[in-house]
């Protein structure tokens, strides 16, 4: 059984595209894009759940500070002594049984793959390397394959070649129905339409209140946020995944397969078949992330974000995405890497790199407005060139030196209070990542912080719980400036989702996962501060929000 399949229990029933997003008037060197959220829908019980969580947050730091990886037999073996014992030796008996290699996975029941926390990882190394971990060596091996097939039947046919697209609706169907509930049908739209659908499990945002802007759309309960991209000629609009913990651009290559057989599933494509300003470069590139990955070829076409247009943007199309990003639940076409260029695997500029080179914005800046499910505002964006001055109070910007060699973005804490109460915790950096749902600490400052919250306890394996009622204030502080994290946000989810106001899952964890001061801070922070990073200072800011 593979480890990867197994990890699989706990994914996000998603379909189809976002709808796209009125473009308001054009403000020179500024650009704002919306951020939807999506809901989780999981069938899981919370704390296995929360240990896969614990788990890709894991390898996704270890790729980042380049230390060694935890091996699948670790990650299998922590997530196997939590299967049993939350549901004992019959639940792992049956979930063993209910998983199969990705090979028979097409011919799994509706009980099978469910969308996962935290899908999205770093890059582990350059585009030239084929030596990668897991599923991203499968991919590395079928890539030459696939671009040979390519060359063949591009000679042979020229554009009026066969359509690799979405023609193979079986193997899409297939992969549909591991979904864990019935998504597979929606929105069945091939991959060269423009769908006005928006998956249920997609919350888009509210039509921006700043210029040159687009919103974040939520995925799931506060799982990862999208926006809506034009590219190619003529242009279609593309769901793209927000990620400031990776530095590629791709989507899927119009005879995109998925490495669990079939097409890849029920998304937007781009070729040359789509656009005729697409020009494959014949350069192959792979990524894998902490959960899936994707290889295929370096391309040039042209990419509008929020009516600004960058002609020939050289990045990615995926010829074959592991089922993380091919099934039909994912509700992304493609993921854009917001970190520094230097850990590109395509080895080119991110695309706010490349506005401001153009001159399209003024300085290399992406700022974020990350919103939450709960408060029901739906007001995320992301802000290309600058920083939206409406989200913030700009007496509580504070903007730190980026301390992290590799292009993370990273800056130092002063401190960590409880309720005002100093945990005694200094010379702690945190890593600032829109890509990971928890705080990640390591395990003696997790234990510091949960000592300080009443009610808190240790259930192992870097799992904590906290009464779901609580009212705890953990703060964290930057350049002399604290920001408190919601109290819902660190009772992060039930462990009987049948008793709400019981015990909760901590959203912050324990991992060994780098140095003792080291933290890997994602969503559960974020969603508490405008978060905004500058490529050309090397500098991280943030602020409170109003």
């Amino acid at each position: 059984m593979h480890f990867s399949t197994f990890l699989a229990g706990v994914l996000l029933a998603l379909s189809a595209n976002a709808l796209p997003t009125p473009i308001p008037e054009s403000k020179p060197g500024l650009i704002t894009l919306p951020l939807k959220r999506l809901e989780q829908r999981s069938t899981s019980h919370p704390l296995i759940a929360h240990q896969q969580n614990i788990n890709r947050s894991h390898r996704r730091y270890a790729r980042m500070t380049g230390r060694r990886e935890p091996s699948n037999e670790e990650l299998h073996e922590n997530l196997r002594k939590r299967v049993l014992s939350v549901e004992g030796e019959e639940g792992l008996q049956r979930r063993y049984n209910r998983f199969v290699p990705p090979k028979e996975r097409a011919a799994e029941d509706e009980e099978g793959l469910e969308k996962r926390y935290n899908r999205i990882g770093v890059p582990k190394t350059s585009h030239k390397s084929t030596k990668t971990a897991g599923s991203g060596a499968v991919l590395a091996s079928s890539v030459a394959a696939e671009a040979k097939a390519k060359t063949n039947q591009t000679k042979g046919k020229g554009h009026n070649g066969n359509n690799h697209g979405k023609g193979a609706a079986a193997g899409a169907g297939a992969a549909g129905a591991t979904n864990g509930t019935d998504t597979g049908a929606t929105g069945a739209n091939t991959g060269a339409s423009n769908s006005t659908a928006t998956p249920d499990s997609v919350t888009p945002a509210n039509t921006p209140t700043a210029a040159n802007s687009l919103g974040l759309d939520i995925e799931a309960n506060d799982v990862g946020y999208l926006a809506t991209v034009q590219m190619g000629t003529p242009p279609q609009d593309f769901s793209i995944l927000m990620d400031s913990g990776s530095a590629d651009l791709w989507v899927g290559a119009e005879n995109c397969q998925s490495e669990a057989g079939g097409d890849c599933g029920n998304h937007k494509f781009l070729g040359s078949q789509s656009s005729s300003s697409f020009v494959d470069t014949k350069q192959q590139f792979q990524v894998t992330y902490g959960t899936g990955a994707v290889a295929g070829d370096i391309v040039t076409d042209d990419i509008v974000l929020a009516g600004l247009s960058l002609k020939t943007h050289t990045f990615g199309v995926a010829l074959i995405e592991s089922v993380e990003f091919s099934d039909n639940s994912t509700p992304f076409d493609g993921l854009m890497g917001l970190a520094q260029s230097t850990l590109s695997q395509q080895q080119t500029l991110t695309p706010i790199e490349a506005l401001a080179k153009g001159g399209l914005v003024t300085d290399a800046i992406t700022s974020y407005k990350i919103s939450r499910l709960a408060d029901n505002k739906n007001d995320g964006e992301i802000t290309f060139g600058g920083l939206d001055d409406t989200k913030f109070d700009a007496a509580t910007l504070v903007t730190l030196d980026n301390v992290n060699a590799q292009g993370f973005w990273e800056g130092d804490m002063d401190a960590i209070t409880v309720d005002g109460k100093d945990s005694g915790l200094q010379g702690r950096t945190a890593i600032l990542d829109t890509g990971t749902t928890l705080i990640v600490a390591p395990p003696n400052d997790a234990a510091a912080i949960h000592a300080l919250i009443d009610g808190a306890q240790d259930v192992g394996q870097g799992t904590f719980t906290v009464p779901c009622t609580t009212t705890a204030s953990v703060a964290l502080s930057f350049g002399g400036t604290s920001f408190a994290i919601d109290s819902r946000d660190i009772a992060f989810q039930p462990v009987d989702p049948a008793d709400p106001t019981g015990d909760c899952i901590s959203g912050i964890s324990a991992g060994q996962i780098g140095g003792a001061t080291e933290w890997l801070v994602g969503d559960v922070f974020l969603k508490n501060a405008y978060f905004s990073t500058d490529v050309t200072k090397n500098t991280v800011s943030l602020a409170k929000l109003v």
